[in-house]
């Protein structure tokens, strides 16, 4: 099997096809629509909030947004498209702009913030049983023997592709930090890992663990500019295959050891604790034995910091995330979130919201993305392609419009008193670095 196949054949899966995810293949529509599929579809609109959207079907009738304008135009090719779209639209969405069965008309972030807000504010209304009909299934299980499976899914579809639209510092897959709103990806990038590191009060010497290191960019950094000896944990071997060449070619090895093994298997204790996007991956059932595992592996007057996407309340992933990109994911709620605190007696020092920087971290992830489409292209598949425009323009709305948060809460055992009394040092000198 070739490279470029059998990057196919990794990011197909296990997944069997959702049932009118079919290929679009005909040009040309089969028959004119009937009276009932547009009165199905204005049904529909309006039970979405009426969204300023001009429907097309796929013999060009339209259907205008009633008492507005329209400011983006959404093409159903297909009548099955219509169908998948109504009956089950939180999947059939994405399913359906990947396979090119359902085109968007005006810029494709604008459009799905535009539907979160108008869905949002339309579900107030609803009853309990639309409600239900519309909500997303359970994420996949994090176990031990699943978690690996979800993670090679998702973060093994090959460096080489990350690499088209990352930063070009550290490769980080997570929300950058702007200290200043012109800062470059790789600038902002790099000033998240100096705001994790104060936030961890390092110095010379002392050790940290890492659960989930990515590719190894955290922990170089870490390593480089603070002179700690770091053990990184990560079950994703593309990922660790690049940490570590990376980490030798800098003469990091020494400072720095990697594992592949699951976070779950952390042994020693140390003087930091920490996880930069992976919390997602965990699984709220597991939150009491990472909180056990944090206060093992924490000393007395030990700090860690969580940093994960997150909500304002209790809700599940999209259906069409879950399935296609993220299987297992589960951003918390902040009071979930907290539940990994309470169940210790650990004292949150610091939480910290970053909503608005993850918005504009994608926003420079998908000018890369779209740069370098072709290669996407060339390496996968349109499909591929469109999907994860689809994901990255569907994440920035999805931040924008305040569905998704990103939470960086750091706490310390309940007695320790050698904690910080203020912030002033995070901010007594700029973290943005002047070049990068």
């Amino acid at each position: 099997m070739s490279s470029r196949n059998a990057r196919k054949a990794s990011h197909s899966g296990k997944d069997a096809p959702h049932p009118l995810s079919i290929p679009y293949e005909a040009p040309h529509p089969d028959r004119e629509p009937h009276s009932y599929e547009r009165w199905l579809l204005e049904k529909f609109i309006r039970l979405a909030g009426s969204p300023p959207i001009r429907f097309q079907l796929w013999n060009g009738d339209q259907i205008e947004p009633e008492h507005q304008t329209a400011r983006f135009t959404l093409t159903l090719n297909d009548s099955k498209a219509l169908y998948a779209l109504v009956t089950d639209p939180n999947l059939a969405m994405g399913d359906l702009y990947s396979s090119g069965r359902l085109d968007i008309d005006g810029d494709l972030t604008n459009f799905l913030e535009t539907v979160y807000h108008t869905v949002h504010t339309a579900r107030q209304q609803w009853p309990k049983w639309l409600d239900s009909f519309w909500k997303s299934p359970n994420p996949r299980s994090s176990g031990l023997s699943q978690a690996k499976e979800n993670i090679h899914h998702h973060y093994d579809l090959g460096n080489e592709f990350y690499k088209l639209w990352l930063d070009q510092a550290e490769m980080q897959y997570t929300c950058a930090y702007y200290e200043h709103p012109d800062n470059t990806l790789e600038q902002a990038q790099l000033a998240k890992l100096e705001h994790v590191c104060r936030k961890l009060r390092l110095k010379p010497g002392m050790t940290v663990v890492e659960a989930g290191c990515g590719w190894g960019g955290l922990a170089r950094y870490m390593a480089r500019h603070y002179g700690v000896t770091v053990r990184s944990y990560n079950i994703s071997r593309e990922q660790l295959s690049y940490a570590k060449t990376e980490t030798k070619r800098q003469g990091l090895d020494k400072k720095i050891s990697y594992i592949e093994d699951d976070y779950r298997n952390i042994q020693g204790e140390y003087d930091a604790f920490v996880s930069v996007g992976m919390l997602e991956h965990v699984g709220k059932e597991n939150y009491p034995a990472l909180s056990d595992l944090i206060k093992r592996s924490l000393k007395p007057n030990g700090i860690a910091l969580l940093h994960s996407i997150g909500r304002n309340q209790p809700m599940l992933m999209n259906a069409w995330i879950e399935k296609r990109i993220f299987p297992g994911a589960y951003p918390p709620s902040i009071a979930e979130f907290m539940q990994i605190c309470e169940h210790n007696d650990f004292s949150v020092l610091d939480v910290e919201n970053l909503r608005l920087h993850y918005a504009q971290t994608l926003t420079h992830w998908l000018k890369n993305f779209t740069q370098h489409q072709d290669a996407v292209t060339h390496m996968y598949d349109q499909n591929f392609t469109r999907a994860w425009r689809f994901y990255l323009a569907g994440s920035i709305a999805a931040f924008r419009a305040g569905s998704l948060q990103l939470f960086q809460v750091v706490f310390s055992h309940g007695d320790n008193n050698l904690v910080p009394r203020t912030r002033q040092d995070l901010y007594a000198t700029p973290t943005t670095p002047e070049h990068s």
